[in-house]
């Protein structure tokens, strides 16, 4: 598409003054005013000659096949002139579907063998299939009167997945940090108190553990062996209601709480227990069976992408409910969720109070920033005062409730994003060192 720049109108404005004075003053030198025109039209003409045209350009994309939510990705897209003079410089920009934020522009300068490859950042901000939708090209000709447009439609689809690179760099990361102390995350003989076997009693083991009837049995001192319980139920429960969907830098807040579960998932999978997703809003939604090994991971992610946005309010008592019938055995269950007062959080405790007469309950929330942000603020005016009473009336609010959840024997992991998924892999090894599940 070829359309005049502003300096074309510009130019062709300029003459405007001269082209009145002469339709008043002397009509019958009309011709120059025409004169005019036909030479704005004529240096257009030699500025569209003199510059590449649109069907000369080509455009591709070499996009990446998964992009991971809370994670940035480059994509490629190489710019290459067939023929014609080369502009001096091309502006150009990458239009995505609303999954996904738009890229900035770029301007392109200078070209190798007629061809310019721009990198660009995409950053999704929802789960789901995005799309880069259409690439826009814009360059001038040598005068700058004429611009030529090209728009390439693309179509291309990412799906956008669970931050599992993530995952696997925190994972490799806990078992790399032990394994230069030669430490492992959990020790299967010698820990624990599920009995494993007999072996003679040497110096530096715990008197304790000696068999005494074994020992008297075998002339020889015997000591129990044991090593850690494992087959336990790890549950994550994941309210997928209007408060979870709301960003949280950027970022559903859900979002945060998949990545950070995933890492819980692989760290348990690899340490012998079962897991399980359940995903509710106001109703039940997502619900698998208990999964076991390292092998099952993929499923659990699957499982876990499949948990979409929702803006209805969490049904706790239904999906709670639900849950509690669907566990056989004592499990450790993990709620991710949120509330903003203590009257919505009513329903909440009831029925949390509830699942941990048999089960033991984790908590799982993240830290309120805005409020926090709103009582650390300068107070400059009088509004940011009473807002600063407000937040810290909200912020004490939740205290209570946190109070209550502590009191029925439920544990709270409440921090930021970026510590959620090492306090959560920190609180599970704790619930499981010290026996409670």
């Amino acid at each position: 598409m070829i359309a005049p720049t502003l300096r074309a109108v510009f130019l062709m404005l300029a003459g405007l003054p001269v082209l009145v004075v002469i339709a008043i003053a002397a009509p019958g030198l009309w011709t120059l005013s025409a004169g005019w025109i036909a030479g704005v039209l004529a240096l257009m003409l030699a500025d569209t000659a003199l510059v590449a045209r649109a069907s000369d350009l080509s455009i591709e994309v070499d996009a990446p096949p998964l992009l991971y939510i809370s994670g940035d990705d480059p994509v490629e897209a190489t710019y290459r002139f067939r023929r014609g003079p080369l502009p001096r410089l091309v502006e150009t920009e990458m239009e995505t579907n609303e999954l996904i934020e738009p890229p900035v522009r770029k301007w392109l300068k200078g070209f190798n063998d007629n061809a310019h490859t721009a990198e660009y950042t995409l950053t999704p901000l929802r789960r789901g299939t995005g799309r880069i939708e259409r690439i826009w090209a814009r360059w001038k000709g040598p005068l700058g009167l004429v611009a030529i447009r090209k728009t390439e439609t693309l179509g291309t689809e990412l799906a956008i997945t669970p931050n599992t690179r993530w995952v696997k760099d925190e994972a490799v990361r806990l078992y790399q940090r032990d394994a230069d102390f030669g430490i492992k995350m959990q020790i299967d003989r010698g820990d624990g108190s599920e009995f494993d076997a007999l072996r003679e009693f040497t110096a530096g083991m715990d008197r304790r553990a000696i068999d005494w009837k074994h020992s008297a049995r075998h002339n020889t001192l015997l000591a129990k062996e044991f090593r850690t319980e494992r087959n336990h139920n790890i549950v994550f429960a994941f309210d997928t209601g209007r408060l979870m969907s709301e960003p949280l830098r950027g970022v559903p807040k859900i979002d945060r709480a998949i990545n950070s579960a995933l890492l819980l998932a692989y760290v348990s999978l690899r340490s012998g227990d079962r897991t399980a997703i359940f995903g509710f809003d106001a109703r039940p939604g997502v619900a698998s069976s208990l999964l076991t090994g390292p092998g099952a991971f993929p499923h659990v992610q699957k499982l876990a992408s499949e948990l979409d946005y929702s803006a209805e309010d969490a049904n706790y008592t239904l999906a709670l409910t639900s849950l509690a019938g669907r566990l056989e055995r004592r499990s450790l269950v993990i709620l991710f969720t949120d509330f903003v007062d203590t009257i919505s959080a009513e329903l909440m405790l009831e029925n949390v109070r509830r699942l941990t007469d048999k089960h033991i309950v984790v908590f799982a929330t993240f830290e309120d920033e805005a409020l926090s942000s709103m009582i650390d603020a300068e107070p400059l005016q009088s509004e940011d005062v009473s807002r600063a009473v407000i937040a810290d009336t909200l912020l004490q609010e939740r205290e209570v409730v946190f109070r209550k959840l502590q009191r029925m024997g439920v544990q709270i992991v409440e921090t930021t994003p970026e510590k959620f998924g090492s306090e959560l892999v920190s609180r599970y090894l704790d619930i499981k060192r010290r026996e409670l599940i």
